[in-house]
């Protein structure tokens, strides 16, 4: 049994945010970006409400979402606590990535299960993509600034739609980077 656990086991374990900064030139095929968005559409949902959407930034597109973000920042920044370097940072990583991803959530109409249930589902299918990332080695990150979850007019969100965060994508040059866990016993309780 544990030989078939063994891949999927590890391939949890290597997974890793991986930021803007240390991603290279190298483009992720359309295609690439296509298996790892329907990965993330057979995530667990209660009551098959399926309630992930996603707005994929590429070529252009990358400029216009750094712009959107830093520009938020400058206006929603108090003079003294405004960072020129924030500021470029914030631009600038949208254009290092291959790919950014909006995470968005459609509420159920009807309301058939709780709200948080819905954003849980779309967390697991947020980590269906990253899991998907790690096995091709494509570095992966979500990232919820506040610039974008309060980004309904640029995202241009349908009623009941919410942003949840962006997920940038890029190759990388890292190889594998060790992971930092406390023991699980630490978190576990036995009963019974």
């Amino acid at each position: 049994m544990e030989s078939k656990l063994h891949p999927m086991s590890s391939l949890i374990r290597r997974r890793r945010a991986i930021f803007p900064n240390s991603y290279n030139d190298q483009p992720i095929s359309e295609e690439l970006i296509r298996e790892i968005l329907e990965n993330a559409n057979w995530a667990p949902t209660h009551k098959l409400t399926e309630p992930w959407r996603f707005k994929v930034f590429r070529g252009s597109a990358l400029a216009r979402l750094g712009n959107y973000l830093c520009e938020y920042y400058r206006a929603h920044t108090p003079a003294e606590l405004f960072s020129e370097m924030k500021y470029k940072k914030t631009r600038n990583n949208p254009v290092r990535a291959s790919a950014v991803i909006a995470i968005l959530m459609q509420r159920d109409p009807d309301a058939s299960v709780p709200e948080w249930e819905e954003i849980a589902a779309v967390a697991a299918a947020v980590q269906n993509m990253w899991l998907t990332c790690a096995a091709y080695g494509i570095g992966a990150y979500w990232s919820t600034p506040g610039s974008i979850l309060a980004a309904d007019d640029f995202l241009e969100l349908r009623p009941g739609e919410r942003c949840l965060g962006l997920f940038y994508m890029g190759n990388h040059d890292l190889g594998d980077i060790p992971g930092k866990r406390n023991p699980i016993e630490e978190k576990v309780e036995w009963l019974g």
